[in-house]
C-alpha cells in the first residue's frame, strides 16, 4: 500500500519518514526544491535538516499523484486546509488531518474544513511532537480522535510504530481544541521567558492557560478528559517549555521586544499566530473567558509587551 502525506515541511516530512518503515509514501510539497532534495538525495535540507529520509518517500508537487494513495496524512497550515483539500483529487480516502487551528472567517476547526470540501471520512492527529524526535524514532504518543470506530481502529493499526504510538478517541472536537489553544498559550509562555518573567510565571500561566483550554473546549462540546490528555494538556507541557516550539520561539522574540513582523517573516510557520485572532473571537461568539489568549492577540497586533502583562497582572482576584 502507498500512504499520501500533504505537506512538505518538518511535520510532514516527520510523519513520511515514520510511515515510510513500513509502506511507501507519497509525499506533496509546494516546493521545487524539497521534491528535488528528498528524490534526489533523501534529505529535506529547508524543513527538516540532518535527518536521512527513506528511499520509499517519493515526493511530488502534483496532488494528482496521490489519488491512487490509500490514505492521506494532511499536514498543511491550518489557514490553507480548504484551498489545498479542495485541489485535491476526487476520492474517498480517509483524511488524517494533521494541523492545529480554527479556520480565520467561518471560526471553523479542521474536520469541519474537511467536511466542507468533501464527503471522505476524516480523522485528527494530534498529541506532543517535535517533528526532529519523531523523525529520528524518539518514544512518541499522540492521539487519533475520529467519529467512526471501525476507521479509527484501523487507523491506529496502520500508522502505529515501535516508538510511535497513536491512542485511539472519539472526542473529535477535543482533540482540535487541545491542539490550537496550545499553539497560542505557547506563544504566551515564550513571551514570559523572553521578558525575564521567571518560571513561577510560566507554571501559573501553564495551569491558568489550561483552564482557559478546558473552559473553551467545554463549551464547543468537547470532553475534559480529552483536554486532559495527549491532545491537550500533553501537548501544551511540551510546546511551552522548549525553543523547538516554533510558537514558543515567537513568543520568546516578542517578550524580548523584537517586531512581530519580523519574527513572523520565516519560512516555518507558527500555527498560534493565525490562531490567536480567530480563537479571541470564536471565545467571544461562545461567551468563554479566555484573557491569556487574548493578550496573546493583543500582542501580536502590536500591543506593547509590559502594558499587556500589567493588565493580566491587574484582573480582578477570583476563585480557582
Amino acid at each position: 500500500m502507498t500512504i499520501g502525506v500533504i505537506g512538505g515541511g518538518a511535520w510532514g516530512t516527520a510523519l513520511a519518514q515514520v510511515m515510510a518503515a513500513d509502506e511507501d509514501v507519497r509525499l506533496w510539497a509546494r516546493e521545487a526544491e524539497v521534491v528535488t532534495a528528498v528524490n534526489d538525495a533523501q534529505e529535506n535540507p529547508l524543513f527538516l535538516p540532518g535527518v536521512a529520509l527513506s528511499p520509499r518517500i517519493r515526493a511530488t508537487a502534483d496532488l494528482a499523484d496521490l489519488a491512487a494513495a490509500s490514505a492521506w496524512l494532511v499536514v498543511v497550515p491550518a489557514q490553507h486546509l480548504r484551498s489545498v483539500l479542495a485541489a485535491a483529487p476526487v476520492g474517498d480516502q480517509p483524511r488524517i488531518l494533521c494541523a492545529k487551528g480554527i479556520e480565520s472567517g467561518s471560526l471553523k476547526l479542521m474536520a469541519e474544513v474537511a467536511a466542507d470540501t468533501g464527503p471522505a471520512p476524516v480523522a485528527v492527529l494530534s498529541g506532543p511532537t517535535f517533528a526532529g524526535e519523531v523523525a529520528r524514532g524518539l518514544p512518541t504518543a499522540v492521539t487519533l480522535a475520529t467519529a467512526d470506530a471501525a476507521l479509527g481502529a484501523a487507523l491506529v493499526a496502520r500508522l502505529a510504530r515501535p516508538t510511535f504510538r497513536p491512542y485511539l478517541s472519539d472526542d473529535v472536537t477535543g482533540a482540535e481544541i487541545g491542539g490550537a489553544v496550545k499553539n497560542v498559550l505557547a506563544i504566551a509562555c515564550g513571551v514570559v521567558e523572553g521578558a525575564g518573567l521567571g518560571l513561577n510565571a510560566r507554571a501559573a500561566l501553564i495551569a491558568r492557560g489550561f483552564a482557559e483550554m478546558t473552559r473553551f473546549g467545554l463549551a464547543r462540546g468537547a470532553r475534559a478528559e480529552t483536554l486532559a490528555g495527549l491532545s491537550g494538556l500533553g501537548d501544551l507541557v511540551l510546546t511551552c517549555s522548549s525553543t523547538n516550539s516554533r510558537n514558543f520561539s515567537l513568543g520568546l522574540g516578542i517578550g524580548r521586544g523584537e517586531p512581530v513582523a519580523t519574527l513572523l517573516d520565516t519560512r516555518t510557520v507558527a500555527e498560534g499566530a493565525a490562531t490567536a485572532p480567530v480563537l479571541a473571537a470564536a471565545a467571544r461568539a461562545a461567551g468563554v473567558d479566555m484573557p491569556i489568549c487574548n493578550a496573546v492577540a493583543a500582542l501580536l497586533a502590536g500591543a506593547a509587551v509590559s502594558d499587556t502583562i500589567a493588565a493580566l497582572l491587574a484582573r480582578p482576584l477570583t476563585v480557582e
